[in-house]
């Protein structure tokens, strides 16, 4: 079964620190945590504090300071890998690329793709029936998923999960051209 602390680890390094972009839809964020999204999260009081304090090396305070780090794995791992029952995925790089893509762009529509990836590969439903695409992880996506990977590797389905988030950039950056220069970004991710 896949391990949080892993898909964390990957994830972390595409998450930068204090940032505070007018750009961005999420506004201020610190590691990917959106204030304007998650306004009563525990982390905003310490890096409040922390700004107080020292505001001229505010991304270095932040990075060293254990309770903060911890509120973020907290956070990460209730709101994201929980959601998705990161713990029952059978494979560490499908488990991966759900986390990543919920981080990024929300835990319904990572599971959507997930979903629509698995829909896509059943064979006109030899192997299985097609799944609600709902954006809802429960007992049918698992139970898909497990007779996916019990005929066939994970590579098909990652790379039909990347299409689509690749798609919903382009389709978001051609709506809102300000949104272009996180491209280089999101792309790693995709």
């Amino acid at each position: 079964m896949a391990d949080f602390d892993l898909a964390f680890s990957i994830t972390s390094d595409h998450e930068g620190g204090y940032v505070s972009d007018p750009d961005d839809a999420g506004g201020e964020t610190y590691r990917g945590i959106a204030r304007r999204y998650h306004p009563s999260w525990s982390g905003w009081k310490i890096i409040d504090d922390l700004k107080k304090i020292n505001p001229s090396n505010l991304n270095n305070t932040l990075k060293s300071n254990d309770g903060l780090n911890e509120a973020v794995k907290r956070y990460y791992k209730q709101f994201y890998w929980d959601r998705f029952w990161g713990d029952s995925i059978p494979l560490q790089s499908i488990a991966n690329e759900l986390f990543d893509t919920s981080v990024n762009l929300g835990v319904r529509r990572s599971v959507k793709y997930l979903q629509e990836g698995l829909n896509l590969l059943n064979r006109n439903q030899e192997i299985y029936t097609d799944i609600s695409v709902d954006g809802f992880f429960g007992p049918g996506t698992l139970k898909a998923l497990n007779r996916y990977l019990a005929l066939d590797d994970d590579t098909p389905l990652i790379k039909l999960m990347n299409t689509l988030q690749g798609m919903h950039y382009i389709k978001y950056m051609r709506q809102n051209p300000t949104q272009e220069k996180y491209a280089r970004g999101w792309l790693k991710r995709a």
